[in-house]
């Protein structure tokens, strides 16, 4: 009994914490509310909005006071309700563009006293949000949408049940529970587990997840689970915090009906009607997300507008008109963009009959790096004119192999033996940064290089192809990355992929490889980028075994990767990588 009362003493302290927090956080934005809108402008900070089974979404509303005719609305839906005045100064900005400005929270945040759950209500409670919307008095009955990141997703969650108020959506680096996170390629990436915290510890926002103290907690973590090499279920009891999230992300390692619900799937995309307005990146973690909604609404709704303003910017760069320097390079001044005066400008062209917005002169508006300028096409298909297939040889060249143009005559592979036990050797870094680097790492996988290019070229998408290989096991997850190697020597990221064996056919459903069996796996999924290539470069391909503790380790059992354990590696894997698997490379040419 003791502990009984104990414990109820623990949880009523947590839920008074946590409303204390929750009303400081209102107060505190009463009080940044009161510097920010002057007498002009009408603040509703405290609005409540029913959904269909009966929780509440928490809104913020601005609008000008003297303004007695109906206007449409610009409506953000994120998850991320924060402690400063950004949420505010973006309102303040729709308000003055001449629009109703409304900011609502998910499920569970600010004000709703709802359980705060990411990303498998926000479909439907966005049609709540926005029906709401449309029958306000201040309301003509139109909406748009706009934000990125979370707030990009919530906007593809709104359009698989469209809302016949919502005329417009303009995500930019938009996510994809599933897609590309918490895993991608449906492998589970670790930098996720954190998020889960930072979103649902309290009302608003903790950013103690990711201070010092914080950062340590979970590097720590992440060391001690790769160290002893228990199962990644188990990840959040090395942490010593359950992770609820995570755990119920895990039962569902397949692209399957849990993730396919949140957002539009297949022959959902077919009855998205409205234009669309999308801002990437070429360097940004959710890129395979973000840009698969445009081509999945492309393919199912051929004649749908949506247009992409896409550059060599950060996930966060994308979503403020760039970056000055990304990644340890430089953007020369014209790769920036001015992304508020292009989102209300879009705005205008929908909602209230303006000229389209000068600068989308196609439906696909592009930075080309190294030649530094913009160029356009009429879709991402038509970014390039020709490709160049390139073959993973056998044939030796110095320290590397040929990458070769014409597919070897004979069958032939190259032989990689890969020691989970072994903890002191790791592999898979595959991220772009910095972007360039003077060396590659060549103690794992293997690396081929192309002959030079004899005339300049742009490599504008993204590459695919098909690995072709044994292994002595059921799975393996790999990856594959592309780089430019220039005459001086330096290796330029290009682009890359990883991916599990099992699902590289299908995502939604595994397909375990027979061992000892020769296997065609595509090559799908890797980054876009347009660069300019000029003559005398090459192309190099690094292929390797994803093993680090970055990532979930896939022994090749067979079984769930997140139950297999430093126990199930009595055997090593075998990996034979033949000399018929290639990649295939976009290419504009130049007349």
């Amino acid at each position: 009994m003791r502990h009984l009362v104990l414990g109820m003493r623990l949880l009523f302290l947590l839920i008074s914490l946590t409303v204390t927090a929750a009303v400081s956080a209102q107060d505190d934005t009463a009080l940044l509310a009161a510097k920010i809108f002057d007498t002009s402008y009408i603040f509703q900070g405290d609005v409540l909005i029913k959904t269909r089974d009966g929780n509440t979404i928490s809104a913020i509303v601005v609008r000008k006071k003297l303004v007695t005719s109906p206007l449409p609305s610009i409506l953000q839906f994120t998850i991320y309700a924060r402690n400063d005045d950004r949420d505010l100064i973006n309102l303040k900005e729709t308000v003055d563009h001449g629009y109703v400005g409304v900011i609502a929270y998910t499920r569970g945040k600010y004000r709703s006293k709802s359980a705060i759950i990411p990303y498998e209500y926000d479909a439907q409670d966005a049609y709540a949000v926005i029906d709401w919307i449309s029958q306000q008095a201040w309301s003509d009955g139109g909406v748009g949408m706009m934000g990125g990141s979370y707030a990009g997703f919530t906007q593809w969650a709104a359009v698989k049940t469209l809302h016949p108020a919502l005329k417009t959506i303009v995500p930019s680096a938009a996510g994809g529970p599933g897609f590309g996170l918490p895993m991608e390629n449906n492998i589970f990436i670790n930098p996720n587990y954190e998020w889960a915290f930072h979103v649902t510890n309290n009302k608003t926002m903790d950013d103690t997840v990711y201070n010092e103290e914080g950062r340590t907690r979970f590097r720590n973590m992440r060391n001690t689970w790769w160290e002893t090499g228990k199962a990644y279920r188990t990840i959040d009891q090395i942490d010593g915090q359950a992770n609820p999230l995570l755990q119920r992300w895990l039962q569902h390692p397949s692209y399957d009906a849990y993730w396919q619900s949140m957002v539009p799937f297949r022959e959902d995309f077919a009855q998205i009607n409205i234009p669309v307005l999308a801002f990437d990146c070429y360097y940004n973690d959710s890129q395979g997300s973000s840009l698969h909604y445009l081509q999945e609404h492309a393919k199912y709704r051929p004649n749908s507008e949506d247009y992409l303003i896409i550059g060599p910017y950060s996930h966060f760069g994308s979503q403020r008109g760039g970056d000055t320097a990304v990644y340890g390079v430089e953007n020369p001044p014209n790769a920036l963009f001015d992304y508020k005066h292009i989102t209300y400008a879009w705005f205008d062209y929908v909602l209230n009959n303006a000229d389209k917005p000068k600068v989308l002169k196609d439906k696909i508006n592009y930075f080309v790096v190294g030649e530094n300028k913009w160029r356009h096409a009429s879709s991402l298909d038509k970014m390039h004119n020709t490709a160049l297939t390139l073959f993973l040889t056998d044939t030796k060249q110095e320290e590397a192999y040929q990458l070769a143009a014409l597919k070897p005559q004979q069958q032939g592979y190259l032989v990689q033996t890969v020691d989970f036990k072994d903890r002191t050797v790791s592999s898979g870094d595959f991220y772009p940064d910095p972007l360039i680097r003077k060396q590659l790492n060549t103690d794992d996988g293997f690396i081929f290089v192309s002959e030079p290019l004899k005339n300049d070229a742009i490599m504008n998408g993204a590459f695919e192809g098909e690995i072709v290989v044994k292994i002595n096991k059921y799975d393996v997850d790999y990856g594959i990355r592309l780089y430019e190697l220039l005459p001086n020597g330096d290796y330029v990221h290009l682009s890359y992929v990883v991916q599990r064996a099992s699902y590289a056919r299908d995502p939604s459903q595994r397909q375990l490889l027979t061992p000892n069996t020769i296997e065609r796996l595509p090559i799908k999924g890797a980054r876009l980028i347009s660069k300019q290539i000029k003559k005398g470069s090459r192309f190099v391909v690094y292929i390797d075994i994803n093993k680090n503790p970055f990532s979930q380790l896939n022994y090749g059992t067979g079984k769930d990767v997140s139950d297999e354990t430093i126990s199930d590696t009595k055997q090593m894997l075998k990996v034979k990588w033949f000399n018929s698997s290639y990649v295939t490379i976009p290419l504009l040419t130049l007349l």
